[in-house]
Order: structure tokens, then C-alpha cells, then sequence
């Protein structure tokens, strides 16, 4: 069976929990308050794509391609990026929910993620080389042997990151937010001074 090659669409308030997205490669297209809930969007491809408003939560991302893809505003809750086509695996976040999310061993260089929630987003042996991570809150994400080489957290919160374990060489820190460096020293700093 061929599967559909679809440019330049927009798809706007549809439910893909309840019609399914047809197989195939979406290049060029935006996607407008859709909801893909628990949907399974295994095997597609998705190229220079905006995803805007949408809810991606629990979707099934077996072999997806994410190629230069861009969401906004996007609902992203439990998602497994590192069951993605690796291949060209790119993507920019902006005001976005990834909570429970997994990047587990993904090669992500470059990603920008600006103005999310990142809860408990497992970064474990991910490539973050050059990412700028933007004004985020990292609440209980885990970073484990994760390279964060020239990588930028300035503006971000709430991360605590073991730089026995990671590798931070150039890595950018903002100084109100160093005990998220520390936290495994067990020592006092005062925060006042």
C-alpha cells in the first residue's frame, strides 16, 4: 500500500484520538489545536511541521520523524522521543508542557526548549550539546551521564544537575541557580548574601 505524501496543509481542530492521521510524510504542514491523544503517529514523518495549541500527550511515537519540527503551545505529557527515527531528529519547544517526558539517548544538539514546564523529563545519556534550555523549569528532570557541553540554562529553574556525572564543559549557569550544581555536596549556602 503507498503511503500519502502530503505538502503544505493545515489541519485545524481535529480530533486524531478519534479519526486516525493516514501514514505517510507531512512536509510543510501546521497543525492548528489539534488533538493527537494517545494517538499513533508511528512510522510518520513529520518535516519543517508546526504543531500550534495541540495536545500530544501518550502519543505512540514508534519510528516518528521529527525533522526541523516546531511546536508551540503544545500539551506533551509522557512522551517517548527516544522511540523516534533518529535520523534528522530535530525540534524547537516553545510554551510547552513535556512533563513525564523521555529523551532517553537521544542526539538532540542544538534543541531549543524556551518557556516549558520539563518535569520530571528524563535527559539520561542524551546528547544537549548547544541546546538552549530558556527560561524552563526542570523540576525533578534527570540528567545521568547527559552532555550539556555549551549548553545554555541560564534563565532555567529547579534543575539539579551532578556535574560528576555529566559532562558541563562551557556549559552556561546562572549564579542565583548554582545550587542546582551543588546539591550534592550537602552544604549550606546562603541564599541572602
Amino acid at each position: 500500500m503507498k503511503e500519502a505524501y502530503i505538502l503544505d496543509e493545515n489541519f485545524e481542530n481535529t480530533d486524531f484520538s478519534q479519526q486516525f492521521l493516514e501514514k505517510g510524510e507531512y512536509e510543510n504542514c501546521t497543525f492548528r489545536n489539534c488533538n493527537f491523544e494517545y494517538s499513533d503517529l508511528s512510522g510518520i514523518s513529520f518535516s519543517d511541521c508546526d504543531f500550534i495549541g495541540c495536545n500530544l500527550s501518550m502519543a505512540k511515537l514508534t519510528s516518528t520523524a521529527f525533522r526541523n519540527a516546531f511546536f508551540k503551545e503544545c500539551k506533551m505529557l509522557g512522551l517517548q522521543f527516544n522511540d523516534c527515527n533518529a535520523f534528522g531528529l530535530s525540534f524547537k519547544f516553545d510554551e510547552c508542557s513535556l512533563h513525564n517526558s523521555v529523551f532517553y539517548q537521544t542526539s538532540i544538539k542544538r534543541t531549543v526548549f524556551r518557556n516549558s514546564k520539563l518535569i520530571e523529563v528524563d535527559f539520561t545519556e542524551c546528547d544537549l550539546s548547544n541546546a538552549v534550555i530558556s527560561n524552563c523549569d526542570l523540576s525533578g528532570a534527570t540528567f545521568d551521564n547527559t552532555n550539556l557541553e555549551k549548553a545554555d540554562l541560564r534563565t532555567s529553574v529547579n534543575y539539579s544537575i551532578d556535574p560528576s556525572l555529566n559532562r558541563l564543559k562551557k556549559a552556561k549557569f546562572s549564579l542565583s541557580e548554582v545550587y542546582g550544581l551543588l546539591y550534592k555536596l550537602d552544604i549550606e549556602i546562603d541564599r541572602n548574601s
